[in-house]
């Protein structure tokens, strides 16, 4: 397997995190963690087999998934090469109108939201890239083309900032606190832009610092209280809704992206 990522340019770095290319010659199976984010993929080669809870199915040619809470399996096949654009929170809003809070726990062929026509044109053009930067200077043009010239949402974006901040560890009273927007017109709004609720969006941060920051040697109590847990059954349960094992299990033996 190997894995390149590329930085985005200049015009695209507000809504996109990073481009990456996956190539699995003699095929694989891996597990992905879930996402606080949207990510559209492209396949130009080969093919992808997922399972994600009791659906089972083959990723389309161009797929957008939107934010997720529970992990997913990828069976790659032999030969196989895939391009990933994965957005920054909120930042798909610049290329579509749809409420993102539709595509939660779900992917979706990108024939729902865009003329067959332009995507026949986009996988034909990586398909037949005689290079990676090629196929990414052919994807940062197609976003470009698809890029609505809006004014950011800065009372979004605050929060976001603010959850990230604070790892997700935040009560979302104490984050309305600092805004100047009630509950329920806040929610609905974040909903719209990021794909998920403000609560949902900082548990998933939450645990994804658990993963990122948990040393071999820190107890599964330490763990838990540094997130914020206070009940360990209440950590462990979230947390196997996240990866799909126990924290112990998870920690020993787990490849994950």
């Amino acid at each position: 397997m190997r894995i390149e990522n590329y930085s985005p340019r200049d015009e695209l770095r507000p809504f996109i995190k990073t481009f990456t290319i996956i190539e699995s010659e003699s095929g694989m199976v891996n597990k992905i963690l879930p996402e606080a984010s949207l990510i559209m993929a492209f396949r130009f080669n080969g093919s992808i087999r997922y399972t994600q809870q009791d659906e089972t199915g083959i990723l389309p040619l161009s797929v957008i998934s939107g934010v997720r809470k529970s992990p997913r399996i990828m069976d790659y096949a032999k030969k196989t090469s895939i391009l990933l654009v994965k957005f920054h929170a909120g930042g798909a809003t610049a290329f579509f109108r749809e409420p993102l809070h539709e595509l939660f726990e779900t992917s979706i062929s990108l024939d729902d939201l865009l003329p067959r026509t332009e995507l026949i044109y986009i996988e034909e053009q990586l398909a037949e890239a005689r290079s990676h930067a090629a196929r990414i200077s052919t994807m940062e043009r197609f976003l470009l083309s698809k890029l609505r010239p809006a004014l950011p949402d800065s009372l979004i974006n605050h929060a976001i900032q603010t959850i990230r901040s604070a790892n997700g560890i935040i009560r979302i009273q104490e984050l309305l606190s600092d805004l100047p927007i009630s509950r329920d017109p806040f929610e609905k709004k974040f909903r719209r832009i990021v794909g998920t609720s403000p609560k949902q969006f900082a548990a998933l941060l939450r645990m994804r610092h658990v993963i990122d920051s948990h040393a071999a040697q820190q107890s599964l109590t330490d763990t838990a209280h540094a997130a914020g847990y206070f009940d360990q059954a209440h950590f462990i349960k979230d947390f196997k809704s996240f990866t799909g094992e126990t924290p112990n299990a998870f920690f020993k033996s787990s490849k994950f992206w």
